[in-house]
């Protein structure tokens, strides 16, 4: 089965980019960047430790729909940062093949 991973979070980038436009009674989004890039990343936080709670209980469906959840205020504070997600995926195909205690012992120089 082919996945649709791409498709679907270029989708959810670009309504997000739609939604950073909106008035901030519009949508959650808007909402989200008229407060400010602070706010978005304590969003994110908060989300995290949703879906690590959700991870713990041994619930799958709940684990699933907190991960979303993650992914969605990432996207959410990566466009409030001008990132595009293209950048994340050029990272992670960057670091393809490379274990991950070399990927990390190289930060540290």
């Amino acid at each position: 089965m082919e996945s649709k991973l791409p498709d679907t979070l270029a989708r959810l980038e670009r309504t997000i980019a739609q939604r950073r436009a909106a008035a901030p009674d519009s949508s959650y989004v808007a909402q989200l960047n008229a407060r400010g890039v602070p706010v978005i990343a304590r969003k994110l936080g908060e989300e995290a430790v949703e879906a690590v709670v959700a991870a713990l209980s041994g619930e799958p469906g709940e684990l699933v729909s907190e991960a979303a959840d993650v992914l969605f205020h990432l996207l959410v504070l990566l466009g409030a940062k001008d990132i595009p997600l293209a950048d994340v995926l050029a990272e992670l195909d960057r670091r393809e093949g490379t274990s991950g205690l070399v990927e990390k012992a190289a930060r540290k120089r």
